[in-house]
């Protein structure tokens, strides 16, 4: 009895962590990213015959109503900077993929909460991927606020 009650209460315990970790998972943003998951990558692509990582992130918020620059270095100069620490579901991440670790603006996706971004990987297509992961951990270059308030509340809030 004692072993089914620990079972049950370990179950329930990673049912609550489990439901707390994906808070954004049925927000309008997510909504728009689940629709296009595994779409594959074309480099130039813009549309769900295939993207690259900025015509990913342009699409999701022209499907908010944000009109946003074609490539990722020029993403990466509007808004407003944010801290790593500060990021919050909306927010865009860059990266420097390059292989030259400068500082380079190479590679872009969208901070959807929980450590997580989605982006459109070369090999996997549209996919979440944790920011901390192996690869992505030391080429994060810097992120940007592209949302007010009023758009944050209207896409990123749990529906």
């Amino acid at each position: 009895m004692k072993k089914k009650f620990s079972v049950l209460v370990l179950g329930l315990t990673l049912l609550i962590a489990f439901q707390a970790g994906s808070v954004f998972a049925s927000s309008e943003m997510v909504g728009i990213i689940s629709k296009v998951e595994g779409t594959k990558y074309r480099y130039g692509g813009t549309t769900t015959k295939g993207f690259d990582c900025s015509g990913f992130t342009g699409y999701v918020f022209a499907k908010m109503n944000i009109d946003l620059p074609r490539v990722s270095r020029d993403q990466a100069t509007i808004g407003t900077k944010v801290a790593k620490a500060d990021l919050q579901p909306g927010d865009l991440v860059f990266f420097d993929t390059s292989g030259k670790n400068n500082g380079g603006i190479t590679h872009v996706g969208i901070y959807v909460g929980d450590g997580e971004f989605a982006h459109a990987s070369t090999s996997r297509g549209v996919t979440f991927e944790k920011l901390d992961s192996s690869y992505y951990k030391n080429r994060f270059v810097t992120a940007r606020r592209v949302m007010d308030e009023k758009e944050f509340a209207l896409y990123t809030q749990e529906a």
